[in-house]
């Protein structure tokens, strides 16, 4: 049957793993499962190594109405769907061939939801799609997250409000609207190390993926290593196309050490090309006004910090190191041994 037709080279592969399926499950297993599967008008060897891992060869199948009879014992998801709703292989075909077939483990309860209260046909199917909408909006933002690579796990929910350290909290409650990313602006977010940078920027991210944009974040450091490595094959134009793509480019720590000359033209680059085009956010120990120091050329310096600071809301942070003060204290022996190490230093 597979090497039937016009092209029969084509489905040689098919027909190769189809003797494979044979030597591992023997072949009358394997014939049990192929007639089973062209019972159901089916020349797919995929389904037929399916049917032999469930065990279903065997079972019965009702060649007229096209529905199977399960066997006893254990069931996948899949089988105890069509058990409850008696639907047919070709439903379940043409679901998943629109790319639908994320409905079905929700279709048990849909469907007694349903008849419990009475909905109409169009109701039905309102709640049926909002479920796929549902679905697909929890799958893209589980992506977007991903893609994102956050330094730390943050969202606004999880801002800590009444913290000791100051910083404008008014205006950082107004970002999480996002405005500033609709208008490409940019937000930095200066501060000694522990005082919640980093945290803040990746909320804001955070945000970001939730609202459906795409979003990357990366240290400094890293960023100026990848486009430094890139450069082995040639393919600095494609790395750095790689960085203008996000709507939100998150940039941690930057002034941890100064840049090199050719780091200096990177990171220019970087922000000259993302200028009016998309919105970026940099947290950094360094005040803005000490930032053309890090650079080697002061010259790309102006240039780049002139064109990102003007269009960049600016968020100072000032106060003790949040780190240092959630960090576990010593046992009470240990304290009083380095107090009295202490006391003799």
């Amino acid at each position: 049957m597979l090497l039937r037709g016009t092209f029969p080279w084509a489905r040689l592969r098919q027909a190769q793993k189809l003797l494979r399926l044979a030597e591992r499950y023997g072949p009358d297993r394997i014939n049990a499962a192929c007639a089973r599967a062209l019972a159901f008008e089916l020349l797919d060897v995929g389904r037929v190594e399916a049917i032999v891992r469930t065990a279903l060869e065997r079972a019965p199948a009702d060649g007229a109405g096209g529905r199977v009879v399960p066997l006893p014992g254990r069931f996948t998801r899949a089988r105890r769907i069509l058990m409850m709703l008696d639907l047919t292989p070709d439903l379940v075909r043409r679901l998943k061939r629109l790319r639908l077939g994320g409905l079905l483990p929700t279709l048990p309860d849909r469907v007694t939801h349903a008849r419990q209260g009475n909905l109409s046909h169009v109701e039905f199917l309102e709640l049926l799609l909002q479920d796929e909408i549902d679905r697909r909006d929890s799958h893209g933002l589980t992506l977007r997250l991903e893609q994102a690579a956050f330094e730390e796990t943050a969202t606004f929910e999880q801002i800590v409000w009444d913290s000791p350290v100051s910083f404008d909290r008014a205006r950082v409650r107004e970002f999480f609207s996002l405005h500033w990313l609709a208008q490409q602006e940019n937000v930095i977010f200066c501060g000694p190390f522990g005082v919640g940078k980093t945290f803040l920027a990746c909320a804001l991210g955070h945000s970001a993926c939730r609202a459906g944009h795409r979003v990357r974040c990366v240290a400094v450091t890293k960023l100026l290593q990848a486009t430094h490595q890139s450069r082995t094959d040639n393919s600095f134009e494609r790395e750095l196309r790689s960085w203008l793509a996000p709507d939100l480019l998150l940039l941690d720590d930057l002034g941890l050490r100064k840049l090199a000359a050719q780091q200096s033209s990177d990171f220019y680059d970087v922000l000259v090309e993302r200028h009016r085009r998309a919105a970026t956010i940099i947290t950094s120990n360094r005040a803005v006004d000490e930032w053309v120091a890090l650079f080697d050329d002061p010259i790309l310096a102006n240039r780049a910090l002139d064109r990102f600071a003007h269009r960049a809301h600016q968020i100072a942070m000032e106060g003790p190191s949040l780190r240092t003060a959630s960090a576990p204290s010593p046992p009470k022996g240990k304290r009083r041994t380095s107090e009295s190490a202490a006391s003799r230093g």
